[in-house]
C-alpha cells in the first residue's frame, strides 16, 4: 500500500463518525487534494472547545463563519463576536457564480447552493442591534473590579462595599448607584459608622481612586452598558425555521476598550453557566460561542481571572456549550486554557523573527505527530484558505493532523450594506424588548432620600437648651471673687496666723 494510499485509509478510519457532522474540507497531501479524504468534526463534540489560529490574511475569519454557518444548518445556534465587522455577511447568501468559489467547490468534490443564515444583530454600545445590558451586582466585585483596573487592595474594597449593599438591601444597577454608595459611606457620619462597625475602616484615599476610576470607565461609554433590562441568555438559544440563529456581537468601537469587552465577555459567560441546567454530552451542543481577537481578553487578565476564565471553560461542556477562541498565535491563549481545547485549526504562521518561530514550535506542539507532515514547514506554506486540522472523535480520542483544504462559505464573504443591517434591525423582535429603560429604586435613589433627610434633619435641629440661668452676685460676692481682694486676704490671714504661733512660742 502506497503511502498515499495509507493516508487516505487512516483519515477516512479516523473521521468517520455515528452521528452528525460538519465538513470542513478535504485533506491535502504532496500538494494534492485528495475528494476522498474528507475532514469533518462529529457535531456532538462542539462542545469540546477549539481553536482558530493564523497569521493575518491566511484565511481565519471564513473558517469562522463556515462553522456559524453549517452550525446553524444544523440547527445550533452560536454567538460571534465581531471585532474587526466583517462577520455580518453571514446573514446574506454568498456569490454563486463566483469562479474562485466554483474552483474551490469543484476541487472539492462538494456541492455549493448560496444561503445566509438567520442572523441577530447585538451591540455593547451605540451600533444598531439588541441593547446587550447588565447590572452591576451581576458583575460581582471581581469582575467590576477588573473593569476599573484596580489593585488588589481596592478589589477588596469592592467586596466590602458589594456585601455592604447586599446586607442594607441596596441594588446595584448601574454606576450612579455605585458611585452614589462610595460617596454616602464616604461623606456621612451614618455611612462612616455602618462600614466601620461592621466591616473595617476604609481609607478615604483608596474610595477617592474607585471614583475616578469609574468616572474614566463612564467616559469610555460604558454607562450605557450598566443597567436594565438585563440581557437574557436564553435569547441567544433561538432557532428560526429550523436553523439555529447566529448571533452576532458588533464590537468594532471597543477595539480600544479592552477592559470592557474582555470583562463582559467573563460575565456572559458566567451568567450562560449559572442560568442552562446540567446537559452533559448530546447529540448536538445547545449553543457555540466564538470570541474573535481572544488575545484581548487574555492580555490584562490577572491570576485571578485566568484561574476563572480555566474553570469556566472546564465547567461549560457540562451545559452543552463550546467556546472556540479565534486569534493569530496559540501563544495568545494560556497553556491551561489552551489544553481544554478539542478542535485545533491552525492556518498558516509566518517565520520572520525569532519570537515567530518559537510560536510556529509551540503550534506544532500541540498537535499529534504525523508521519505523513513535517509540520514545522508546512505550517509555513500553507496557502489562503488551508489549515492544520485535529478534532476528537466521539470517543474522545484526537484525530490525525490533516493538511486541510477548506471549503467555501455558502454565505457572503463580505459586510452587510447600511440598508440591509437596517432591514435586519427592524425584523428582530429582541430590538424592542430592550430598547426599554427600567428605572425602578435602586442604591441611587434609597441613599439620595437618605442623604436628604439627613441633611434636612441637621437644618431643622432646635438650638440646644440653655442651662439654668445663673444668679447674679451680690456685691459682697463680686469684692470677694476678685484676685486682688484674694491677694489681701490672703497676706492678712497668714500675718494673723504668724502672730498667733509667734505668742503660743513665747508662753
Amino acid at each position: 500500500m502506497s503511502s498515499k494510499e495509507s493516508f487516505v485509509q487512516e483519515i477516512q478510519n479516523n473521521y468517520r463518525y455515528k452521528g452528525d457532522k460538519i465538513v470542513l474540507g478535504k485533506a491535502k497531501l504532496d500538494g494534492e487534494v485528495l475528494t476522498d479524504a474528507e475532514i469533518s468534526i462529529a457535531l456532538k463534540t462542539m462542545n469540546r472547545h477549539g481553536l482558530i489560529a493564523g497569521a493575518t490574511g491566511t484565511g481565519k475569519t471564513k473558517t469562522l463563519q463556515i462553522l456559524a454557518e453549517q452550525l446553524s444548518l444544523k440547527g445550533v445556534p452560536s454567538l460571534l463576536m465581531d471585532i474587526k465587522g466583517d462577520l455580518s455577511g453571514i446573514a446574506a447568501a454568498g456569490e454563486s457564480d463566483n469562479k474562485g468559489i466554483q474552483e474551490r467547490q469543484s476541487l472539492l468534490g462538494l456541492d455549493y447552493t448560496a444561503a445566509g443564515a438567520p442572523v441577530e444583530l447585538l451591540s455593547l454600545s451605540g451600533e444598531k442591534g439588541v441593547r446587550l445590558r447588565a447590572t452591576v451586582s451581576e458583575f460581582g466585585p471581581i469582575l467590576f473590579s477588573k473593569i476599573l483596573d484596580l489593585n488588589d487592595t481596592q478589589t477588596s474594597i469592592i467586596s466590602i462595599i458589594f456585601k455592604y449593599c447586599d446586607d442594607k438591601g441596596l441594588p446595584l444597577v448601574d454606576l450612579d448607584d455605585m458611585r452614589k454608595v462610595l460617596q454616602y459611606v464616604s461623606e456621612t457620619d451614618e455611612g462612616k459608622q455602618e462600614l466601620k462597625s461592621n466591616y473595617g475602616s476604609i481609607s478615604p484615599a483608596s474610595l477617592g481612586t474607585i471614583l475616578r476610576k469609574i468616572v474614566a470607565l463612564e467616559q469610555q461609554g460604558a454607562t450605557a452598558f450598566f443597567g436594565e433590562l438585563s440581557f437574557d441568555v436564553n435569547d441567544l438559544m433561538k432557532t428560526k425555521d429550523g436553523k439555529g440563529m447566529v448571533n452576532i456581537i458588533r464590537l468594532t468601537d471597543v477595539q480600544n476598550k479592552p477592559n470592557l469587552f474582555s470583562t463582559f465577555m467573563l460575565s456572559l459567560l458566567v451568567e450562560i453557566y449559572e442560568t442552562l441546567p446540567e446537559a452533559g454530552d448530546l447529540d448536538k451542543p445547545k449553543l457555540v460561542i466564538f470570541i474573535d481577537e481572544a488575545h484581548l481578553i487574555f492580555n490584562e487578565a490577572s491570576k485571578a481571572l485566568l484561574d476563572q476564565i480555566e474553570t469556566m471553560i472546564k465547567l461549560i461542556r457540562s451545559k452543552s456549550v463550546g467556546i472556540y477562541f479565534c486569534t493569530q498565535v496559540p501563544g495568545d491563549v494560556p497553556d491551561e486554557v489552551l489544553g481544554q481545547l478539542g478542535l485545533k485549526i491552525q492556518h498558516a504562521l509566518r517565520g520572520f523573527t525569532a519570537k515567530d518561530r518559537k510560536q510556529i514550535q509551540k503550534a506544532v506542539e500541540n498537535y499529534p505527530i504525523s508521519t505523513y507532515y513535517k509540520a514545522d514547514e508546512v505550517i509555513t506554506q500553507l496557502g489562503i484558505g488551508e489549515a492544520f486540522i485535529t478534532a476528537l472523535n466521539e470517543k474522545g480520542i484526537p484525530t490525525p493532523l490533516a493538511h486541510t483544504y477548506m471549503r467555501a462559505p455558502l454565505s457572503r464573504m463580505d459586510v452587510l450594506t447600511d440598508q440591509e443591517i437596517e432591514s435586519i434591525v427592524k425584523e428582530s423582535t429582541l430590538v424592542n424588548k430592550y430598547a426599554q429603560d427600567i428605572d425602578k429604586e435602586t442604591a441611587f435613589e434609597i441613599l439620595t432620600k437618605k442623604m436628604e433627610s439627613i441633611t434636612a434633619e441637621k437644618n431643622t435641629a432646635p438650638p440646644k437648651r440653655a442651662g439654668r440661668p445663673r444668679k447674679e452676685k451680690s456685691t459682697i460676692e463680686t469684692i470677694l471673687s476678685d484676685s486682688t481682694t484674694k491677694s489681701f486676704i490672703r497676706t492678712i490671714g497668714n500675718q494673723i496666723i504668724r502672730g498667733l504661733f509667734g505668742k503660743i512660742s513665747r508662753r
